[in-house]
């Protein structure tokens, strides 16, 4: 088997990229930036990754300290793989990269997107000067998926599992969330027509979806 191509460079970017650079490491990463999962759920999320691939992304990730695996208690008692604590300082370089490229004139906002993906958007796209003074504490179900959504003090922290607490619960699929971030469609509209169910205050999810502007594109290059 040919061997990893590294940069064989002092520079610490090139070793960054010698760690989390090749194809679907840094979407790995990306992954389990929310939590453990599954070999199977890691392949479900990216599904342009042969199993074969995976494998290999993983043990490199887990040789260079950014992912481990381990057993979880009983009664799952299943393997899942994880961040470690290093590995989860990868976050910020994610979601500022997430940022970034946005703002690409060839991004597609049309293609399809994963759920883990989509939450983690959401983090992405915050503006924290516009939720100043805003406290809210919000569950989110896609799918068979839940999250926790907790805003306060310009911050939203976003991890998996359902809130104990919440001011409203918003459950729907991908495209219907977009709809909610991305236009003015009236909430009730989305209610009525079963695509999205609320429960809680909609005051609430009001505020909240106003806080994900639209990345403002650079300029497209001018080819002449």
């Amino acid at each position: 088997m040919v061997g990893r191509r590294k940069y064989e460079d002092a520079c610490a970017v090139a070793h960054g990229l010698d760690l989390v650079g090749e194809r679907w490491a840094l979407l790995v990463v990306r992954e389990l930036l929310l939590g453990p999962k599954r070999f199977t759920d890691l392949l479900s999320g990216l599904p342009g990754a042969s199993p074969d691939v995976l494998t290999q992304r993983l043990r490199e990730l887990t040789e260079a300290g950014v992912v481990r695996r381990r057993r979880l208690p009983p009664p799952a008692a299943s393997w899942v793989y994880e961040l470690t604590n290093w590995g989860a300082e990868l976050e910020p370089i994610v979601l500022r990269l997430a940022q970034w490229a946005s703002r690409s004139p060839g991004m597609r906002y049309d293609a399809p997107i994963g759920v883990d993906s989509l939450v983690l958007s959401l983090k992405a796209l915050f503006d924290g000067p516009a939720a100043e003074g805003f406290t809210a504490t919000l569950g989110l179900r896609l799918g068979d998926q839940a999250f926790r959504l907790v805003i306060a003090d310009g911050r939203l922290e976003v991890s998996r599992g359902e809130p104990e607490r919440a001011d409203a619960v918003l459950d729907a699929d991908q495209a219907t969330l977009l709809t909610v971030l991305r236009t003015e469609r009236p909430l009730a509209e989305m209610c009525d027509a079963g695509s999205l169910r609320l429960t809680g205050d909609p005051a609430v999810v009001e505020r909240f979806r106003r806080l994900f502007p639209p990345p403002q594109p650079v300029p497209a290059p001018d080819r002449t």
